[in-house]
């Protein structure tokens, strides 16, 4: 049942009605899950479950992924490297990776055209995400998903994301 929850839910959020305030998320711990109208890269399939995560706090989260930067959000991250925008060193050591001002708004920007997110609510969200990623296909989730046909296409491309950052300055 919790699995159709975030597989077939019976709704799915845009960036636009998260961000609202009040917004419908709730600040209470649980596993939030991402759909997406057109596919990041053309090898996934839109308009399915896509990436699983887990939260103490659903609501700051899940805003985090819609309007944050790719340091804080591997789903950022992830997103960013499939869509081929360039990932940079930031700040004054340099140690930060994200997409720029540029690359992060155009980010957002694809993700509130494209994203779409649902959730559920519960006390120990850890518990759940395991099982998630061991019984559904979630080529976007890393951790604990080396069965995934996806992983290590998606492990190499943040890599090299993250390679060709280090060659290039530190960005402002």
């Amino acid at each position: 049942m919790a699995h159709a929850a975030l597989t077939a839910p019976d709704r799915l959020w845009s960036a636009q009605e998260v961000l609202s305030r009040p917004s419908p998320v709730p600040a209470a711990a649980g596993v939030y899950g991402w759909h997406f109208e057109q596919a990041p890269c053309a090898d996934l399939t839109a308009g399915r479950l896509l990436y699983v995560g887990i939260a103490p706090r659903l609501r700051k989260r899940v805003r985090y992924h819609y309007r944050g930067n790719a340091a804080g959000s591997t789903l950022r991250l992830t997103l960013g490297c499939l869509l081929g925008i360039e990932l940079r060193r930031v700040g004054k050591s340099g140690t930060r990776m994200t997409f720029g001002k540029a690359g992060e708004a155009a980010l957002s920007q694809w993700m509130a055209e494209n994203a779409r997110v649902c959730w559920i609510e519960h006390d120990e969200p850890w518990t759940m995400e395991s099982e998630f990623i061991s019984r559904l296909d979630l080529p976007l989730n890393l951790d604990q998903n080396r069965h995934n046909p996806f992983h290590s296409r998606l492990k190499e491309l943040r890599s090299q994301a993250r390679q060709r950052a280090r060659e290039l300055a530190v960005s402002a």
